[in-house]
């Protein structure tokens, strides 16, 4: 419960900053070409706080934290009086009416900019991306990967960390081949080709990575344990932080690996745990836990171990000066742009599944997450999410920026507004899309969690 409190409100958080920043963008570039703002809402529904500022707007948080809107004076939709009419928005120039709706989108981007940049300045701790495992046949093995490569590059791409590896992996999605150059312990760089024709990437039960056939690099788990949940199975047996596991039922225990196999295979049994703390050697009698998995029940006792300490190198700070970073967040913002536009056109390709798409409870958990790491981490979540929500707004579709975009568009360059009749009818096609969209997200995080 209190994971999922935490999540929620680190996403309440999230999608707060999100939608105040992009509707921000609307608001001022409107009040900037003389539109006359009748509200600013952040969320949906009834408002929960309002307040009437002097120059005639309202500005309401809602109590459905999804969305928000800013709604401006429109003959369309509103009795304007005559002394206003040039404050309505239909009634400004077409240039000025696509800069108030390219300004949502335009300010997220600006923002993951700003966001990159604090995070960069404040420091993000990151792991070098060398390999730990191969598995056999798999396409990393069959490109001739080892163990305790380090993955310098995919493509012409630098990738200092896991991260960015992540990102450019599956930037070849439905690509044929990947070029990836690794570095040995002997710092001899080596370019391979990846084959990926025949590489099913299923994001409900594994990572890029994994898919691959790579296991990232970290320390061993000792047989110290380092964490004893609260309430669990370890705690109620007694076992503290600090302990060292020497036995299970008399038997020697010779990794955390092994532990963990005789617990998952024992739901509901009685153990005996022979530890020592403090130098002095103790029983102790645990009833390990049962939790229901895609497998059928497993066995559970919520306990974590020790890591050996990571060599030296592997672990380094991502923290620059000023102006440096304004260089590093650039390159990171424009990566993630053209990275959510070529992932939106592979979906339409069918190189990516729609089963990719995640909706509110993904973010929702990727939001606890990265707010659970520190501010750095969630700084960098901001940002891709903001970038996500700055592109799709600007698809083309009526419901969105992109659609409106697309109207004013047309009405440029004919000299003529599209007539009513056919945005009406755009937007009930592009309502029934997007909600379409929205449903498969939803169905996605449902079947991921259950």
């Amino acid at each position: 419960m209190l994971a999922f409190l935490w999540s929620l409100g680190a996403f309440i958080v999230a999608l707060g900053i999100l939608v105040a920043v992009h509707e921000w963008g609307h608001f001022y570039v409107a009040r900037k070409c003389g539109v006359q703002v009748e509200r600013f809402s952040i969320g949906f529904g009834k408002p929960i706080w309002r307040k009437l500022s002097k120059s005639g707007t309202e500005y309401v948080i809602a109590i459905i934290p999804l969305g928000g809107y800013v709604r401006m004076l429109d003959g369309r939709v509103d009795d304007v009086p005559p002394e206003l009419a040039d404050k309505a928005f239909n009634n400004k120039p077409v240039l000025q009416r696509m800069a108030v709706i390219a300004a949502g989108p335009g300010v997220n981007f600006i923002f993951a900019f700003f966001a990159l940049w604090v995070m960069y300045l404040v420091g993000l701790d990151t792991v070098k991306p060398v390999v730990k495992t191969i598995e056999p046949n798999s396409i990393a093995a069959i490109a001739g990967v080892k163990p305790g490569d380090e993955i310098i590059k995919v493509g012409d791409r630098i990738t200092p960390d896991w991260e960015a590896v992540n990102l450019e992996i599956v930037s070849n999605i439905g690509a044929e081949k990947a070029s990836v150059t690794v570095k040995n312990s002997s710092n001899v760089e080596k370019e391979l080709s990846f084959t990926l024709n025949a590489w099913n990437f299923d994001p409900d039960r594994e990572s890029p990575l994994s898919s691959l056939g790579l296991t990232p690099y970290r320390p061993d788990a000792t047989l110290t344990v380092g964490f004893v949940g609260e309430g669990s199975a370890a705690q109620q047996a007694g076992l503290q932080p600090g302990d060292k596991l020497l036995a299970l039922n008399g038997n020697k225990l010779q990794s955390w690996e092994r532990l963990v196999e005789e617990i998952v295979e024992s739901p509901g049994e009685q153990i005996l745990l022979e530890i020592e703390r403090d130098g002095q050697p103790l029983t102790l009698n645990a009833t390990i836990a049962r939790r229901d998995t895609l497998q059928g029940q497993s066995g559970y006792l919520g306990v974590s171990p020790t890591f050996e300490p990571w060599p030296e190198g592997y672990v380094f700070t991502h923290q620059y000066g000023i102006i440096e970073a304004i260089g590093k967040a650039l390159d990171k913002t424009w990566r993630l742009m053209t990275l959510s536009v070529e992932m939106i056109g592979k979906l339409i390709t069918g190189d990516v599944s729609v089963k990719n798409l995640s909706g509110p409870i993904s973010i929702a958990q990727g939001a606890g997450t990265s707010a659970g790491y520190g501010l750095a981490y969630f700084l960098s979540f901001l940002a891709l999410i903001s970038v996500n929500l700055g592109i799709i707004n600007l698809l083309p579709l009526p419901m969105l920026d992109g659609g409106h975009l697309m109207f004013f568009i047309v009405e440029w360059i004919t000299g003529k507004p599209v007539p009513e009749a056919v945005q009406e009818w755009g937007y009930r096609i592009g309502g029934v899309l997007l909600f379409m969209i929205m449903g498969i997200a939803i169905f996605n995080d449902i079947a991921r969690i259950t």
